[in-house]
């Protein structure tokens, strides 16, 4: 019996206890604050009806589910509007003719239809078909003032709350579908993680033949299955740390640095970056090759030694518009990685984003060392050379 009742009982809820409260406190006050403003806004043009009991199914939506697709400005507004308008046309057509069960039926489904065609799919809506129909005397008799009027106006002011609200605790909404990352380097190819292992056209493939509405949106659901490939990498190569693989012993510059040093230095290096420190040594930017190429103006290849060198030169004035050190150059709030982050987690960074060299720093965000693109392929080479000798 007990194997029984399991194969029924939903999955356990994966959000943790601060955001569950956090969804619960969003729902109260956007319902408060829905209740408060759309009784000034209606009271003036004599609506005795307010607010509608879906708007609370509304709420659940989005607070507790901001990122579900069914939870989206535009499913929210189109869902619940269009839905009502379905309802309140049911009535006035047919509501001479069918018993208020079956017309309340035929409302519900009809909206459902609806909402599909308009691809703004909303549960509530399905709710407020129904509350049209049996809503009773006043609501029939407030007919499409009724939807235009309250409706709108409870969904408008509850999807407003949610935005500001989710911001502020740190949740993405509105949730708009992320588009393909470009490739770095802007040209057609896909970038360098798709193109071995699960790929997008496998999502979508899965999904055609699956043929039922997800309460998740497609770019979160690829996100979820590379977060998965990620884990399973570590769990068979080992979880290899940034601090196992960066170098230590790193050539930096700081703000003041002139730019002919910086130069001297990444040649007699032969390195193509250097990390900018502040007297704390805590990263404040990173100075590369393409940093002195674009402020230099070496666009143009002929005469590119003279260029370099002119802009190189100290210009020998205390005023002056031309860059004269690194601060003035660099690329300021690099990305940076802790000690102990995977190195797995720097191979969409390098591969994907086109970063060739990632600052490491410790728990108190100092600089600690550096990993570049060498340093990440000869762990991975090792790592895979060693799973093979085993």
């Amino acid at each position: 019996m007990r194997a029984f009742l399991d194969r029924w009982l939903p999955s356990p809820i994966t959000a943790g206890r601060r955001e569950q409260l956090r969804a619960a406190a969003g729902a109260l006050l956007g319902l408060f604050i829905t209740a408060l403003l759309s009784h000034l806004l209606l009271a003036p043009v004599g609506t005795a009806i307010f607010m509608v009991a879906p708007i609370g199914a509304s709420a659940v939506l989005l607070f507790a589910l901001p990122a579900s697709p069914l939870a989206q400005p535009w499913s929210a507004i189109g869902g619940n509007v269009v839905s009502g308008l379905v309802g309140v046309a049911c009535v006035q057509l047919l509501g001479d003719t069918l018993s208020l069960p079956m017309l309340g039926a035929l409302a519900t489904g009809l909206a459902i239809a609806a909402m599909f065609a308009l691809r703004c799919l909303h549960p509530p809506g399905g709710a407020v078909a129904l509350t049209t129909v049996i809503g009773g005397p006043a609501v029939h008799a407030a007919g499409f003032d009724f939807v235009m009027l309250t409706v709108l106006a409870d969904t408008v002011v509850l999807v407003v709350v949610a935005m500001l609200y989710n911001k502020l605790t740190g949740r993405r909404y509105p949730h708009a579908q992320q588009s393909a990352q470009p490739h770095p380097h802007a040209t057609a190819d896909a970038v360098p993680t798709v193109r071995l292992g699960f790929k997008p056209e496998d999502l979508d493939a899965v999904l055609k033949q699956y043929n039922q509405v997800l309460d998740i949106s497609r770019d979160d659901l690829e996100s979820l299955f590379m977060q998965t490939e990620q884990r399973a990498y570590q769990r068979r190569f080992g979880i290899i740390s940034c601090a196992d693989i960066m170098s230590r012993d790193v050539v930096s510059a700081e703000f003041g640095t002139s730019l002919e040093q910086a130069w001297q230095q990444m040649r007699t290096h032969r390195v193509a970056a250097l990390p900018v420190l502040n007297r704390a040594r805590r990263v404040i930017g990173i100075v590369t090759q393409t940093d002195f190429l674009e402020h230099g103006g070496l666009d143009d290849y002929r005469g590119i030694r003279h260029q370099l060198q002119r802009f190189l030169r100290k210009s020998g004035v205390t005023h002056t518009e031309k860059a004269e050190v690194v601060g003035q150059i660099m690329s300021q709030h690099p990305t940076t990685a802790q000690l102990d982050t995977p190195i797995v987690d720097l191979v969409p960074l390098m591969a994907d984003s086109g970063f060739h060299h990632i600052p490491i720093v410790d728990a108190e965000q100092r600089f600690a060392g550096i990993v570049t693109q060498s340093d990440l392929v000869a762990a991975l080479y090792e790592s895979r050379f060693a799973e093979t000798a085993a």
